[in-house]
């Protein structure tokens, strides 16, 4: 909606907020301002406002997915929600805009981890679109490359491809590996069999329905390398007390877990390895360069002369997202600079907020930690596709996600409370600011029709 005829009384004193992100920290934090009756703007880099659920979730999970953009589609059309699509902050408006003259109460970012951590390898990214992969591009070509209208980024999955990572979306990438490569010995056989058919079932039962097994196949498959040990790798928080033994009790989950994956998507893990180098050849990745580690603490020490040659003609890095640079915000390492963590307070703004992976550099969606260690395995195993339950349970993963950003909302709600409200005058001329921007990138105001004009009719 965000028409300005359904807005009421202008005459009326109000709080206007911007959010930047529409996807589910953004939605939630929209939806619980504007039910509070403080007006919001929705500043989205896209024409859809999904993010990581459309480009960064894999697309089997098909329920999940449909059901959050019903979410997020339901809290955004609200009358003091104002959509703006296809607008990128720090390049399209500024954020001291937005924080001042535009004339905003607040400002909350929302706006995710989207960049990819550098990969681990000095000169690394020469080989960038000659075999170097980067997590966030690969998925958003999984989910989207059978579309008919896709123009973005196109990859041929090579057998033997190497995955770099260990948490749940570098065994995400993994499956997707497996899946395509799957289909693709399938096919040459005269066999079609759909991604989501070989994801629910696995590929071992896959196989059997047509009277092979992986080893008929002749693959040797992708191959998941990690720094630290499989009992390490990020599949289930820690508990926050440190008994040890309810550590020993999450370490043996996250071997469990990976276990599952391994057997139901025939692929192999191979820990304590960091890369060192990049090997090349003419100009083109042909494999990795491994160095053996031991854990010490939480760090992985590398083992002097311990070291492997690995050749592949894909590597895909899968070691963590990070926020997106933004002209005019200062960072702190990788990450932008709070300057209070706990509230998200952004260094150099007195209105600015931050709220989810932008504050953390955490991309994934992740259980949250007030789980118990089997709730949080039952989850993360229906994230993965290791139950056999239809999905039972992983919208779960989104609650860590929906929480900070109901949090971020109220802290903000009851800091522009204690503000002045905005004069009539001020923010009529906000008002006409926003719809001067959605008429810039075509938006029109409807914001059911605007999604079902701008969304694929194959979307997958």
């Amino acid at each position: 909606m965000g028409n300005l005829g359904i807005l009421g009384d202008m005459e009326a004193p109000r709080h206007a907020v911007a959010v930047i992100g529409g996807a589910t920290a953004g939605a939630e934090a929209a939806s619980i301002l504007a039910q509070r009756g403080i007006l919001c703007a929705v500043f989205e880099q896209n024409c859809r406002p999904f993010g990581k659920i459309e480009d960064g979730l894999p697309r089997w999970h098909d329920k999940l997915r449909r059901k959050e953009y019903d979410t997020i589609n339901a809290k955004l059309d609200h009358p003091l929600v104002h959509f703006v699509p296809s607008t990128k902050v720090g390049a399209d408006v500024e954020l001291s805009d937005l924080a001042g003259t535009w004339g905003f109460s607040a400002v909350i970012l929302a706006n995710g981890a989207w960049r990819d951590r550098a990969f681990p390898v000095a000169g690394a990214d020469e080989f960038v679109s000659r075999g170097l992969v980067y997590q966030n591009s690969f998925i958003y070509w999984f989910n989207h490359f059978m579309e008919a209208n896709y123009a973005g980024p196109v990859y041929e999955v090579p057998d033997g491809a190497v995955v770099v990572g260990g948490g749940l979306a570098s065994i995400d990438v993994v499956k997707a590996l497996q899946i395509e490569g799957v289909r693709r010995a399938l096919g040459a056989r005269g066999i079609e069999v759909e991604a989501l058919a070989i994801e629910h079932a696995g590929i071992p039962a896959t196989l059997a329905g047509h009277g092979l097994r992986w080893e008929d196949l002749g693959l040797r498959g992708a191959e998941l390398y990690y720094r630290r040990r499989v009992e390490d790798m990020p599949l289930a928080e820690d508990p926050e007390d440190g008994d040890p033994s309810r550590l020993a009790k999450v370490e043996a989950t996250r071997r469990k877990i990976l276990e599952k994956a391994m057997q139901k998507y025939c692929f192999e893990v191979f820990p304590l390895q960091v890369p060192v180098a990049i090997l090349a050849e003419a100009g083109r990745v042909a494999g990795v360069r491994f160095q053996g580690t031991r854990v010490e603490g939480r760090s992985a020490v590398p083992i002097p002369g311990a070291f492997r040659d690995v050749p592949s003609s894909m590597v895909v890095s899968s070691i963590g997202s990070i926020p997106e640079p933004m002209r005019g915000v200062a960072l702190d390492g990788q990450l932008y600079r709070f300057t209070d963590l706990e509230h998200g307070r952004l260094e150099g703004f007195d209105s600015v907020f931050g709220t989810g992976n932008v504050v953390t550099g955490k991309g994934n969606i992740k259980a949250s930690r007030k789980h118990s260690i089997d709730i949080t395995r039952y989850v993360v195993e229906s994230f993965l596709g290791l139950r056999g339950d239809d999905r039972a349970g992983e919208e779960l993963l989104l609650d860590g996600t929906v929480d900070g950003a109901r949090d971020t909302a109220d802290r903000v709600a009851r800091w522009v409370d204690g503000r002045p409200p905005l004069r009539a005058g001020d923010v009529e001329q906000l008002l006409a600011r926003i719809r001067s921007r959605q008429l810039d990138v075509g938006y029109n105001s409807d914001y059911r029709k605007w999604i079902a004009d701008v969304s694929p009719p194959d979307l997958c």
